[in-house]
């Protein structure tokens, strides 16, 4: 908050004596609490990876790989990648004790130049597209039954996904107390319906229903650029791995919770997506997978008939919970690139009474509404994971480079410098391999869009004319 905010006015002219009349009512100080515990946290990198992805995402993955066994180990290798990279943002985390995820490293390891470009892509396009996506997918699973043997109309699909989004947005801006008890009750539910469709799957394959995964590897793809497709697909799954950097000023004893959380929370997700995906191959076959709608339905219509309806209503809980997620993770980082002056000066305000960035959450709201209205969900799972796998690997080389020239700052995690490195080829294989085995203009915007963001570095920013300033204050 600007310092004439914090103020409070005094009438009369006696400055003084309005200061001790109201110094007891006056919030503390306008910033940021710590307010997230161990089980927040960990719920909050569950939560927000267990989201849309686990009932859309494997059809995109079979896709680009061809068989079940294939699908399966790239399902394996996400979760071994997602984990590498979170151990290298535990480094990052607790040696740059601030929040706004790959910003503060950037803005350390390489300079402000790209850590505004990462703020600007991120903040237009890759955070509102992420929370848009969810949002879509929160509102096709809960339409879809009201639609049986039908896909349900697309204007309909699009304004619950708008209505999902204002009320995440609301709660958010109300209280971080509230946004992070809604987080935690979701993450409960999310875990529980994924219990439901493993045991079930547990009890189909002790009953016989192997035939899917019989000579798993059969018709496998060996395409370059399709297998990088399909860890597109499978990461954008795992996405969330990075979350809780993003709040790192308001997680209680960040130096023991931020490893903790990762070590917990990662690999329970890991284990939880392999073993859907085998629970979808006890019932369906391939085909019908690829065929499916709504894979998670289906599965439900088939095995727990006459109870599948509960099937959509947890992956609605399952979806909301992680948009949830998105838009508080979207919110901090506004914030900090508003406060470091890379945003306007009114997205860095707090609320002195409910310490919320309010005007952040709302501009990614906005934002998340406007990415609705022309949305396809595969076309942004591609648009964003191309951008978004940059900045993950422009951040780990950040790691590797700050062990160089930034000796001296005190790290209480350091991780192999082996793993940085593997987590940077990967990114690049990741960045390169779709676009040089199918090269689509997506990817082109895409490149023009980031470095775009110098148009208006340059003058608001690094020069800073008087006439922008003027602008800027407005």
């Amino acid at each position: 908050m600007d310092e004439d905010l914090k103020k409070p006015k005094a009438q009369n002219g006696n400055v003084s004596g309005a200061l001790d009349t109201k110094k007891h009512d006056e919030p503390k100080a306008a910033a940021l609490q710590k307010n997230v515990g161990l089980v927040s946290g960990i719920c909050l990198i569950v939560g927000t990876m267990i989201g849309s992805g686990i009932f859309i995402s494997p059809k995109s993955v079979l896709d680009g790989t061809g068989a079940v066994g294939p699908c399966l180990c790239v399902w394996a290798a996400c979760g071994v990648l997602a984990t590498l990279g979170a151990l290298c943002y535990a480094e990052l985390g607790t040696m740059i004790v601030k929040s706004g995820g790959e910003y503060p490293y950037l803005m350390e390891g390489f300079g402000p130049v790209l850590a505004y470009l990462y703020s600007w892509t991120t903040i237009i396009v890759l955070k509102p597209s992420s929370f848009a996506i969810i949002a879509l997918s929160c509102a096709e699973y809960a339409s879809t039954p009201f639609y049986p043997g039908c896909t349900p109309p697309p204007v309909v699909t699009k304004c619950l996904a708008a209505a999902c989004i204002l009320i995440i947005t609301l709660i958010n801006c109300l209280s971080v107390k509230l946004a992070y008890r809604v987080q935690n009750f979701f993450t409960a539910a999310k875990l529980l319906i994924i219990v439901v469709i493993v045991i079930a799957g547990i009890v189909l394959l002790a009953q016989g229903n192997t035939q899917n995964l019989r000579d798993p590897f059969a018709g496998a793809t060996t395409s370059f650029g399709a297998i990088g497709l399909a860890f597109y697909n499978g990461l954008w799954a795992y996405d969330g791995w990075n979350q809780l950097n993003f709040i790192t000023e308001e997680l209680k004893n960040p130096y023991r919770n931020l490893p903790l959380a990762i070590i917990i929370g990662i690999p329970l997700v890991t284990v939880c997506y392999i073993f859907v995906n085998i629970a979808y191959f006890s019932v369906m076959t391939p085909t019908e997978l690829l065929q499916s709608p709504a894979v998670a339905v289906t599965f439900g219509d088939r095995v727990l008939y006459p109870l599948s309806w509960i099937v959509p209503l947890f992956v609605v809980f399952s979806t909301f919970g992680a948009a949830n997620g998105s838009c508080f993770t979207a919110g901090r980082l506004t914030y900090v690139a508003g406060r470091e002056g890379h945003m306007v000066r009114f997205m860095s305000y707090i609320s002195v009474t409910r310490y919320t960035p309010s005007p952040a959450l709302m501009f990614n709201g906005i934002l998340s509404i406007i990415y609705i209205m022309p949305a396809d969900i595969n076309t942004l799972i591609n648009y964003f994971s191309f951008a978004q796998w940059v900045f993950y690997g422009l951040t780990c080389l950040a790691l590797i480079v700050m062990r160089f020239t930034r000796k001296e700052l005190e790290r209480p995690v350091k991780v192999p410098i082996i793993i940085p490195v593997v987590v940077v080829i990967v990114s690049c294989y990741l960045v390169l391999a779709p676009i040089i085995d199918q090269p689509e203009m997506e990817y082109l915007y895409c490149t023009l869009f980031i470095v775009g963001g110098l148009l208006l570095y340059v003058p608001f920013i690094y020069y800073r004319f008087n006439w922008t300033r003027r602008i800027m204050s407005k």
